[in-house]
C-alpha cells in the first residue's frame, strides 16, 4: 500500500493509522488519569450514597471514552486488512493483540466491578478495580508505543 497520493498528500491507510494513533492517544491518557487519580479518589466519595456516585461516573465517562474507543476498534482492524510498505506485519497485528487484551479486561474484570460499586461502596471491589486496571494501563501504554513506532516507519522519508 501506497503511503502517499500524488501531491504528497497522505492516502487513506495513513489516514486510518493517524486516525489509530490519535484514538490510542487519547484513551492512553484517560488511562492513566483514571488509574493514579480518578479510580483512587473514588475511596473519599461518599460511601452512604456511593452507588448514585458510580452510576453518575459510568454515564459520565462512557460519553469521554465510546467515541475514542470506537474509532480504536475500527481503525485498528482495517490496519488488520492492508499492508503499511515500511511497516512491518506483525506491528499491527501486536497493536491489535493489545487492544483485545485491553478490551477483554475492560468487559471481563473492570466492568463487572463498577456494576457491584453501583450496589454500594466495597473495599475489596475497589482495591480489585484499581489493581486489576493495570492490565488496561500497561496495555494500552504498549499499544501505543507500537503505533507510533508504526506512524514514524510510515512516514519516515529516510536520511536527509
Amino acid at each position: 500500500m501506497e503511503e502517499r497520493q500524488a501531491g504528497g498528500r497522505p492516502d487513506t491507510a495513513s489516514l486510518v493509522l493517524i486516525a489509530n494513533l490519535a484514538a490510542t492517544a487519547v484513551m492512553v491518557g484517560v488511562i492513566w488519569y483514571v488509574q493514579l487519580v480518578h479510580y483512587p479518589l473514588m475511596a473519599g466519595w461518599p460511601h452512604e450514597d456511593f452507588g448514585l456516585w458510580e452510576a453518575r461516573h459510568r454515564e459520565r465517562t462512557g460519553l469521554v471514552v465510546i467515541p475514542p474507543m470506537l474509532v480504536e476498534g475500527i481503525t485498528a482492524a482495517a490496519l488488520l486488512g492492508g499492508r503499511l510498505r515500511r511497516v512491518p506485519l506483525w506491528m499491527p497485528w501486536a497493536a491489535a493483540v493489545l487492544l483485545g487484551l485491553v478490551w477483554l479486561s475492560t468487559f471481563a474484570l473492570q466492568v463487572p466491578c463498577h456494576e457491584l460499586l453501583s450496589m454500594g461502596w466495597n473495599d475489596d471491589v475497589h482495591r480489585r478495580l484499581v489493581s486489576t486496571n493495570w492490565i488496561r494501563t500497561i496495555g494500552w501504554t504498549l499499544r501505543l508505543g507500537i503505533v507510533a513506532w508504526m506512524a514514524g516507519l510510515l512516514f519516515d522519508d529516510g536520511p536527509g
